[in-house]
């Protein structure tokens, strides 16, 4: 059975492309960092690496079985820190990963209420432009609890925490401030806590130039989908990596932006439109295995103080 040490040293030597610089940083010799890593080869059955004249690389049994040396890591360190909380001896760290648009939305008065209640323990916070991403960190050991869009066919614990909301942003002085849909509010009530929104629908957009998001960004795909399924492509005017810039750029006139109504600066002087039919993807919380009290403490107050 591989141990943690030669999967140590198999990340290590992977992460600093030679031999010499881990045996450098793992205070350890050469021959004994090569030693171990030969048996780690002989236990899973085959070479993980190929030694070149400058340096190494990853055969294909190496690359497959890197991310389960990565997670297994993960866990053990994670179990340590949960075993010092149990224990009282430390308040430990918390690591949470997420996507952009909640480290922006939701999750910031959830943090000052945690910090409030548990002041000694500190919260790790990664983060995501792509829900993929966060799923893959959470399934490699990089967290101890991810907020994002609910996993497809995600084996571990998941908790829903609501539904959040999409909304449109125009310039304040747009001619679809006088549309006559502004007076119909959506049959399913008003956007986050302000008056009934009005609505427009996608498809009267279409011959709009949008405020789009960058590939690689979760909210850049949900944008094509929701304009494929309203019958056209949306023309770009201006791409952004930053999800908060968004919003920003659409209230300059730049074109209209969808995103999630729980961003929005609570001043931004824009017109503020409901997609019709509604634009909504779920959030949950989940982990990998069932979550130790800190991490279940967490997630409660989640639960309890998210309203999207």
């Amino acid at each position: 059975m591989a141990t943690l040490r030669q999967l140590e040293y198999l990340v290590t030597v992977v992460d600093c492309g030679s031999f010499t610089r881990a045996a450098e940083l793992l205070h350890v010799t050469q021959p004994a960092l090569s030693h171990q890593i030969r048996a780690l080869e002989r236990t899973v059955g085959g070479p993980l690496l190929e030694r070149l004249p400058r340096g190494i690389r990853l055969t294909p049994m190496g690359r497959a079985a890197l991310p389960h040396a990565r997670a297994a890591l993960s866990d053990a360190e994670r179990l340590q820190a949960a075993a010092r909380r149990t224990a009282g001896l430390d308040g430990g760290e918390l690591e949470v990963a997420t996507v952009h648009s909640v480290s922006l939305g939701p999750l910031p008065p959830v943090l000052k209420a945690w910090r409030e209640r548990h002041p000694e323990v500190r919260v790790r916070l990664r983060e995501y432009p792509h829900a993929e991403q966060l799923r893959a960190a959470m399934a490699a050991g990089q967290a101890d609890l991810a907020i994002g869009p609910v996993p497809d066919g995600w084996e571990g614990p998941v908790r829903e925490l609501g539904v959040e909301e999409f909304t449109v942003v125009l310039p304040s002085d747009d001619p679809l401030r006088d549309d006559p849909l502004r007076d119909e509010p959506l049959r399913d009530g008003p956007l986050r806590d302000g008056p009934a929104a009005p609505r427009v629908r996608i498809a009267d957009l279409a011959g709009r130039a949008w405020v789009h998001y960058a590939p690689g960004n979760g909210l850049a795909e949900l944008l094509d989908r929701v304009c494929a399924e309203a019958g056209f492509q949306p023309r770009i005017a201006v791409r952004t990596e930053q999800t908060a810039a968004a919003p920003l750029l659409a209230a300059a006139g730049l074109g209209p932006a969808l995103v999630p109504a729980n961003i929005l600066p609570p001043a931004l002087d824009a017109l503020l439109l409901r997609p019709d039919p509604p634009v909504r993807r779920t959030l949950a919380a989940y982990t990998r295995t069932r979550p130790d009290r800190l991490t279940t403490a967490f997630a409660d107050l989640l639960a309890a103080q998210v309203q999207v």
